[in-house]
């Protein structure tokens, strides 16, 4: 089983499709180890090429009120008064370590993206 590493586009892209072809192999045969091998190449390329990012937190607070239908009302125990939340979503206002905590516990939206730096002027603060 000759396998060589994945270093450029056109590398990714060959192994890609040669991926595509061994898509129905099955485990434990050599054609499905050769699969389990590219793919592992290919993740590791893609993570130093390709890295995901979180988004910023006003964002991740968005998302997941659009996602589980919440209202700024939803959001006041975690947060505070009405207003808050809103110069929270406006970004007038940073998030403190207490609310990215009750967002985390309260709504599920992950710590890394309510902690994430964003290039904004307000930062999360203590």
């Amino acid at each position: 089983m000759e396998i060589r590493p994945v270093r450029t586009e056109s590398d990714y892209r060959a192994t890609l499709a040669e991926i595509e072809t061994l898509m129905n192999a099955g485990a434990g045969t050599p054609e499905g180890d050769r699969l389990d091998v590219l793919v592992t190449l290919v993740e590791a390329y893609e993570r130093q090429h390709y890295p995901l990012d979180f988004p910023d937190p006003v964002e991740a607070i968005k998302f997941r009120m659009e996602q589980q239908g919440l209202t700024v009302e939803d959001l006041v125990p975690v947060i505070g008064r009405k207003n808050r939340v809103y110069e929270i979503l406006a970004r007038k206002r940073p998030l403190t370590l207490r609310m990215i905590e009750g967002l985390h516990r309260v709504f599920s939206i992950p710590a890394e993206s309510l902690l994430k730096r964003s290039d904004r002027r307000h930062q999360p603060v203590a």
